[in-house]
């Protein structure tokens, strides 16, 4: 017999070697029949090995006889393989990436599935661990098996096949050149999120609240526009707009003084004025309205005597000061 031993649930082939095989009608393994056998020639068959406990007698039967001889085969009974994990959970709908399987009784291993799909290609690494290349999937979960000459592993080990992330919008779509701002990216396929990217710069954090949303503060980058991209495991997203924008600054203010009831409309005039959406003198709000990039009025509201610092604020942040005195009226 080769091999003379084999698992208990049967399904292998063995090889008998004798002679005066003519004919033969049947081959068993102790009182089983083999449920399949093929005659090759006159001192050899090859037969299946049906399921069985212990150490039996081999025989083979012909029109002439039952052969007599001491002929054993034992039944090893062995504990299946069993898959504990998987690492990465999901990958790709492409496939090709590289999937750490965990479990006991893996040494040997003649097959990995996804799904019904076998492993691109797999290493034993010993008995407890095989690294598997996924093949190509569609996406959604598919349970990982494993096969060794003791059995299958039982099914319930996931894998899950994920297609790239999308990203359709993000909000604000701007902020300071120092960073800081907290970014809402909404998408699909963002679970498992490892990286936002603001052109070539890591987000300073993120966080994945969703499938559909994760949320990134920008880090500190120059004046301009870059695209914004998430990765996961199964790729990296389309880019998103995102514009860093400089502070305004203002560098004159006229008329430079005025009475304490306020109304006095001024002229500011500075850089990056486009976009501002507060005018204040000291902590107080002011109308206004914004006439280009370089100039905005604004309508001076009351206050106390004196000077008072007068800012613009924009997504890029807050403008250095100019000055507005206030003037109380004449005494007499």
């Amino acid at each position: 017999m080769s091999p003379s031993s084999g698992p208990a649930t049967g399904g292998n082939t063995a090889q008998v070697r004798g002679t005066g095989f003519q004919g033969v009608t049947a081959v068993r393994f102790g009182g089983q029949a083999s449920p399949d056998f093929d005659v090759t020639s006159s001192t050899r068959i090859s037969a299946v090995v049906p399921a069985g406990t212990g150490t039996v007698r081999v025989t083979v039967t012909t029109q002439r006889g039952t052969s007599t001889q001491n002929v054993t085969y034992r039944y090893v009974t062995a504990d299946l393989p069993t898959l504990t994990s998987v690492q990465p959970t999901r990958g790709p709908v492409a496939g090709g990436n590289a999937v750490t399987l965990t479990g006991t009784g893996l040494g040997g291993a003649t097959a990995v599935l996804f799904g019904t799909v076998p492993a691109t290609s797999f290493t034993v690494q010993s008995g407890t661990r095989i690294v598997a290349v996924a093949p190509p999937g569609l996406p959604g979960p598919v349970e990982i098996t494993v096969t060794t000459a003791d059995g299958t592993t039982d099914p319930g080990v996931l894998y899950f096949y994920a297609a790239e992330p999308v990203l359709t919008a993000l909000s604000p779509p701007s902020g300071p050149v120092a960073g800081g701002t907290t970014v809402t990216l909404t998408g699909t396929g963002l679970l498992g999120t490892t990286a936002v990217t603001f052109g070539s710069s890591p987000a300073t954090s993120f966080a994945v609240v969703s499938d559909t949303q994760v949320t990134a503060v920008a880090p500190p980058r120059a004046a301009g526009t870059v695209p914004v991209t998430v990765t996961t495991p199964s790729g990296t997203s389309n880019g998103l707009a995102y514009v860093y924008v400089s502070a305004p600054q203002l560098t004159a203010i006229s008329p430079a003084s005025g009475p304490l009831v306020g109304g006095t409309v001024v002229t500011l005039t500075g850089s990056g004025l486009t976009g501002v959406t507060t005018v204040l003198f000291g902590a107080v709000p002011a109308a206004f309205t914004v006439l280009s990039d370089t100039h905005l009025t604004a309508v001076v509201p009351p206050g106390p005597a004196g000077p008072v610092a007068v800012t613009v604020v924009a997504s890029g942040g807050t403008s250095p000061s100019v000055t507005f005195t206030r003037v109380p009226p004449p005494e007499i």
